[in-house]
């Protein structure tokens, strides 16, 4: 690595996402200083962390990371993986770590770990929430002792200062838990002594991988190197097939972000109202004018998930056009009847929840669709029950697949079903369900605090 240029490559947008053996090697070509890759997201919702699963499949994310950790051990790089295992959380931690030390000794492979957890005790936050120092983030309200109390699982989203603890330390590899996503790229060039604003623009380009060049997705998931220099970043694809422009470069800015000029990090803001973009040549953008406003207070994000019961679901669709024009009506009529059956079991209704999910007619916004007139020759529903136990859900949603299939309605001309069902069981067990009650942030006096870092030679 030279003073001049610090190069950070991402192979994919998420471990275990894949990427093109041609492609990874052509980067290899390139020499980068900085291995590294998000490991995960909140984008597939609070089960992952409630059940301290994995959103990819183990072999899948083992391909991904035997390429990046023999790359990094034979160039002396460091490799990074942020918001471990999909969740982060210590679950997640620890199923990275044991496919990361089964590659290592496949592999013949020596290097010193560094392991940031992430998961967070409720008592510390409990003592945080009692100081007046826990704040809502949009669109939850207060914090309560009893939420926090209620949740089976927390964690916190880490900064680049617990990244560059790591890395000053001389650790090779670093797994972390939950993470800002751009704090994984952008704590190398941070640590180096480059201007912070230009680090955190790389960590917001390599956070996705590719998804900032074009055509998009046309190869499948795909990698991105960043060049960070002195008083600009550059940006480029190592896949022949894949460019970046000042198009496609700057509206990925606009990606999950509330603003596109002001990137709230935990340690200020990232201000990219004066960003330009200039197309190098047919594959590569410079990008120069960020700037980079340190805040007065370290606020670090918390992610919390409680336990809510047991999912069943049953899939079903019709194309009876009579049907298909009254469908409304009809849920109405079959959730009456499934109630007042699940009444007679002694089952109160306070105790479960049943969803009827029109696919084709209102499923995505619900009552916001401002698309009010139905044009279509067929529907699915999806039924679901939730309930305190999987057998209680599994009774709920058959009985309401019954009334279903043979309810009546104005001008049905058969005493026969009016649902066809594309699966055998048609009930389905889903398992246990989890929501998100808490996202919020904490003041802390320390950045490292909530992250202790565990290291091991492996």
């Amino acid at each position: 690595m030279t003073n001049q240029e610090l190069r950070i490559y991402a192979p994919t947008a998420i471990v275990g996402y894949g990427y093109k053996e041609e492609s990874f090697q052509r980067a290899m070509e390139r020499e980068p200083h900085v291995i590294a890759a998000d490991g995960g997201s909140t984008d597939p919702g609070p089960n992952y962390l409630g059940m301290g699963k994995a959103f990819v499949g183990r072999d899948a994310a083992k391909r991904d990371l035997t390429g990046m950790l023999i790359a990094g051990h034979d160039r002396k790089a460091p490799v990074i993986v942020g918001t471990s295992g999909t969740a982060g959380g210590d679950a997640h931690l620890q199923w990275t770590r044991e496919i990361v030390e089964e590659i290592a000794r496949e592999n013949g492979l020596h290097f010193k770990i560094a392991l940031i957890h992430s998961e967070q005790d409720k008592g510390y936050v409990s003592d945080k929430l009692g100081e007046g120092r826990v704040k809502p983030l949009w669109p939850m309200g207060p914090l309560s002792s009893e939420t926090v109390d209620r949740s089976s699982n927390i964690v916190a989203m880490a900064g680049v200062e617990p990244y560059i603890e790591a890395l000053g330390n001389g650790a090779q590899v670093i797994l972390c838990g939950r993470s800002d996503d751009a704090a994984i790229f952008a704590s190398m060039p941070i640590k180096e002594e480059f201007d912070p604003a230009l680090g955190w623009v790389a960590g917001k380009l390599l956070e996705c991988g590719a998804a900032c060049t074009v055509p998009r997705q046309k190869y499948g998931s795909e990698g991105l190197i960043v060049s960070v220099r002195e008083d600009h970043v550059l940006v480029e694809a190592p896949h022949p097939g894949l460019s970046c422009t000042p198009l496609s470069v700057g509206t990925f800015f606009l990606h999950e972000n509330e603003t596109p000029l002001y990137h709230q990090e935990p340690s200020g803001v990232l201000d990219l109202s004066g960003l330009q973009f200039e197309a190098v040549d047919d594959q590569r953008v410079k990008i120069t004018g960020a700037r980079f406003v340190p805040s007065e207070q370290y606020t670090v994000r918390l992610e919390g998930v409680e336990f809510l019961g047991y999912r069943s679901i049953c899939v079903a669709t019709t194309r009876d056009p009579v049907l298909v024009e009254c469908i409304d009506g009809y849920i109405e009529s079959i959730e009456a009847i499934t109630r007042q059956r699940v009444e007679g079991l002694g089952i109160e209704e306070d105790q479960y929840k049943l969803v009827y999910r029109v696919i084709g007619k209102d499923s995505v916004m619900g009552s916001r669709e401002p698309v009010k007139e139905l044009k279509t020759h067929e529907l699915g529903v999806i039924l679901e029950a939730v309930a305190p136990t999987q057998d209680t859900a599994n009774e709920i949603v058959g009985i309401a697949r019954q009334a279903a299939k043979n309810g009546h309605y104005e001008g049905k001309l058969c005493d026969e079903g009016c649902f066809t069902f594309p699966y055998s069981p048609s009930d389905i067990p889903v398992g246990p369900v989890y929501r998100f009650n808490m996202l919020h942030t904490v003041e802390v006096d320390d950045p490292l605090e909530m992250f202790p870092i565990e290291y091991v030679e492996v």
